[in-house]
């Protein structure tokens, strides 16, 4: 139980969760994630570490380059169901709905 607690405290930063989010279907070098939320990459690779010390994230090298993501599709559920729970209580229809209706 302890250790739940603790990856939920991790994902509990917002910039943690963004870039959570960002990894979702992506893998991204700390560069582009520093771009990609204009944050500076010192402050993005110190998330990161706490997030890969949480095992929420994974690394790939690829050249010169160190590529992030979700560690595996339960980090990448409970991400989604977050974001989805929350968009619950802010919309009446969701954007996670109304994606999928042109789908169904």
């Amino acid at each position: 139980m302890t250790l739940a607690v603790e990856v939920l405290r991790v994902l509990a930063d917002p910039t943690r969760l963004q870039l959570a989010g960002l990894l979702l279907d992506d893998e991204l070098s700390v560069s582009e994630l520093a771009a990609t939320l204009d944050r500076p990459v010192p402050g993005v690779s110190q998330h990161l570490a706490k997030m890969r010390m949480a095992r929420l994230v994974t690394t790939r090298k690829q050249g010169t380059s160190v590529l992030y993501r979700v560690e595996n599709g339960h980090v990448r559920q409970l991400v989604i169901d977050a974001i989805g729970h929350v968009e619950h209580l802010l919309d009446a229809v969701p954007a996670h709905h109304r994606a999928s209706e042109g789908t169904a």
